[in-house]
């Protein structure tokens, strides 16, 4: 399959941030948001690299909390926006839901992905699964 010149430019261009993160421990959020801090800085976009850590954060919390395994999360950014995803080892698929009414701090995660991310979704893996979402590169 022959690809467009555009497609193999964005692949030069972007830069990637792969980071592994360990079973139930949850020091890997701040991490990984100081880490896609770095990997964003040039990217020229601070009103979504701050929705893009958010994000970020809401779905390596989901991967540490609701599975009993470790994580991969990886994100790439280049000329046309960036994509994040983090994998898991565990197939069961999660669902956007609304938080029960006295529950202020849980349960928000994937509304707010719903919400703020240009595209997101759920793949298949291997034995698990990917949540990922994607921001473009241009300015809201």
């Amino acid at each position: 399959m022959e690809e467009a010149a555009g497609d193999a430019a964005d692949r030069t261009d972007a830069e990637q941030l792969r980071r592994r993160l360990g079973r139930a421990d949850l020091r890997a959020v701040p991490e990984a948001r100081r880490a896609l801090r770095e990997l964003l800085r040039q990217w020229g976009r601070p009103e979504r690299s701050e929705i893009a850590e958010l994000l970020t954060s809401e779905l390596v919390t989901n991967a540490l909390i609701h599975t009993d395994h470790d994580a991969v999360l990886t994100a790439t950014v280049s000329p046309r926006g960036l994509h994040v995803e983090v994998r898991d080892f565990v197939g069961r698929r999660p669902r956007p839901r609304v938080p029960p009414a006295d529950d202020s701090t849980h349960g928000r995660g994937l509304l707010l992905v719903q919400s703020l991310a240009d595209a997101w979704g759920v793949r298949p893996h291997g034995v698990g699964k990917a949540v990922w979402f994607d921001l473009d590169g241009g300015l809201t």
